[in-house]
């Protein structure tokens, strides 16, 4: 009897078990699936937290819908009744000490239209006009494997790329944009560069893209992130769900793999789906060339605090859902969502939910990730009385740490993760990586990546 182990219970890790229980069960197989979580609960970075009528969702806040309504995960798992979208409303810049809109006609920071440049408060007329350079200016040498940020700067200027492009795009990616390439952020960019010889034309031809929908570009569950995870943990009636359970060494063993658990507990499999981050998976191994592979791979780190007043959200600007941080000097948070005007479903009572985001991009985080909760509360007040003037005390707050968790896609990435693909499939046929430390952080990433795996180790079977 074959058996395959998969390593992690994230989302990715549930969506490799699902497709194969799924495969199981129509081919009414007779192998052995098992997964092993180290923790006490499925859902690697989704877990919702509930307190005093407000819920928090620690990880993960949201899925991008354009990408969902691709997929049929929602369907699959019978979650359409439990589908909630985000409120449409206007993202601002915090600069000089003032909340500045984003243009509406822009994507990513990024204008899509002359209009859209001309009408910014965010960039000074010099930069506007530098910025022009993007319609006059041919592609000559870069690749999709080059700085995005290098890219951007080329074609429009320092000035808008640091000011309104940057704040945005660094935010969703975790990382400096001249250390992140253009296939691994917005690869849009390089295409629209080359089909329609500029980047602002491109997204003025394109715009129904990413405007489809209207302001519904995010989905999530009116009883938490976490249903998702639920919804899986469910289907999987046929599997082996093993928490408190974590890896500690793989071992070949007869044209198999021994796997060994930190409770001394040890299993053999025929193939292993490693769904958990890289600097995790590289202590598996015993091999000094696999440890140098993974070591190409780095992450970043994030701390995110909520905090929930007792006020009415209505305190906030009437049209707006949040602001990113443009200059480090001003403020030590990167960015601020407020949650409670965003997603309507996360304050019972309609009072003020605001989530403040600190990045190890940051010069100050080196002190912030020495602090303990109540700490961290203390800086994230301020930043909130600094930027929004609320000076209440809190009525619930969550702060999540996730140091050195968050991958960061530097330039190298796409070779490393090849170079650790071929490796792995010489020396340990059988073993698979999966998951955001190689090939996307979105939760449809993670779905569609997990399922992916699946459908090689039921070819490979």
């Amino acid at each position: 009897m074959k058996t395959v182990l998969v390593i992690g219970g994230g989302v990715t890790g549930l969506s490799a078990m699902y497709e194969l229980n799924k495969w199981k069960k129509e081919n009414q197989s007779d192998i052995r699936l098992v997964l092993a979580e180290s923790s006490a609960q499925l859902g690697g970075k989704i877990r919702t937290v509930r307190e005093g009528g407000f819920m928090m969702e620690a990880g993960a806040d949201s899925i991008v819908a354009r990408k969902a309504n691709e997929m049929n995960f929602i369907q699959e798992l019978g979650l359409e009744e439990e589908l909630v979208y985000n409120a449409a409303g206007r993202s601002y810049i915090y600069s000089d000490g003032k909340l500045k809109l984003i243009p509406a006609d822009s994507v990513f920071g990024i204008p899509a239209s002359v209009e859209s440049l001309a009408k910014t408060t965010l960039v000074s007329a010099e930069g506007k006009v530098a910025a022009l350079k993007d319609f006059y200016t041919k592609n000559e040498g870069f690749t999709k494997n080059d700085s995005i940020g290098e890219f951007l700067e080329h074609f429009f200027g320092k000035e808008l790329v640091e000011k309104q492009i940057a704040p945005v795009l660094s935010g969703v990616y975790s990382g400096d944009l001249s250390d992140l390439t253009i296939a691994s952020t917005l690869p849009q960019v390089f295409d629209y560069k080359e089909k329609y010889g500029s980047i602002i034309k491109g997204f003025e031809e394109n715009r129904k893209a990413f405007q489809s929908g209207g302001g519904k570009k995010f989905l999530s569950f009116k009883n938490g992130l976490d249903a998702l995870i639920r919804a899986y943990e469910e289907k999987l009636n046929g599997a082996e769900i093993l928490k408190n359970t974590q890896a500690a060494k793989i071992e070949k063993a007869d044209g198999r793999y021994r796997v060994t658990f930190t409770n001394g507990e040890s299993l053999e499999a025929d193939h292993i789906v490693l769904s958990i981050p890289h600097n995790t998976a590289e202590k598996l191994f015993d091999d000094q060339e696999i440890e140098k592979e993974f070591s190409g791979l780095k992450n970043s780190s994030l701390i995110s605090i909520y905090v929930a007043f007792n006020i009415p959200d209505s305190e906030l600007p009437a049209d707006g859902t949040g602001f990113i941080v443009a200059n480090t000097d001003e403020l030590t948070c990167n960015a601020c969502t407020w949650t409670s005007r965003k997603w309507q479903h996360t304050s019972e009572s309609g009072n003020l939910l605001v989530r403040v985001f600190y990045k190890s991009s940051h010069p100050a985080f080196a002190s912030l990730k020495e602090m303990n909760k109540e700490e961290l509360l203390q800086v994230a007040l301020a930043d909130i009385e600094k930027s929004l003037g609320i000076t209440a005390e809190p009525a619930a707050s969550e702060v999540t740490n996730w140091t050195e968790k968050m991958p960061n896609y530097l330039i190298t990435h796409p070779k490393t993760v090849a170079a650790l693909e071929c490796m792995l499939a010489e020396d340990y046929p059988g073993v698979w990586l999966a998951g955001c430390s190689y090939y996307g952080v979105g939760i449809p990433d993670c779905i569609e990546n997990g399922a992916s795996t699946a459908r090689k180790i039921i070819e490979n079977i």
